[in-house]
């Protein structure tokens, strides 16, 4: 289990497969929605981020299935909010687990990096 998994199951208090799952899916979010460049950069710098991505949220893909599927349940964040909650997670685990995830990626590629990619998502910033 990766450094990133472990240390959001632990502070965020939840169990590190749905930690792990959760990271992915918040990650693969940010893939889809952030700036290209910068989310990529991010996710290159935190290490085992594009592994998780990839098995739980696809590989970059801007379309397809899942995409779909968080339309119809809204898109964007209210989308990743109801997936996490099918996972069993609270407000206030997801709140905590998105400002983690922040936090650990503010670590591994600058705040720099992490402030553009928060800005070129609507209405990321209240949740971070």
């Amino acid at each position: 289990m990766s450094e990133l998994v472990t240390r959001i199951a632990d502070n965020v208090g939840i169990a590190p497969d749905v930690a792990e799952k959760a990271l992915g899916m918040m990650l693969g979010f940010l893939q889809r929605e952030a700036d290209d460049g910068a989310v990529a950069r991010m996710i290159e710098a935190m290490p085992g981020a594009a592994e998780l991505v990839a098995q739980y949220n696809g590989e970059g893909k801007k379309g397809g299935l899942l995409s779909g599927l968080m339309s119809a349940m809204g898109g964007g964040i209210m989308g990743l909010g109801q997936q996490l909650m099918s996972l069993g997670l609270g407000m206030g685990e997801i709140s905590a687990l998105a400002k983690e995830t922040i936090a650990i990626a503010r670590e591994h590629a600058g705040s720099e990096v992490v402030d553009e990619v928060v800005a070129s998502v609507p209405g990321l910033s209240q949740f971070v």
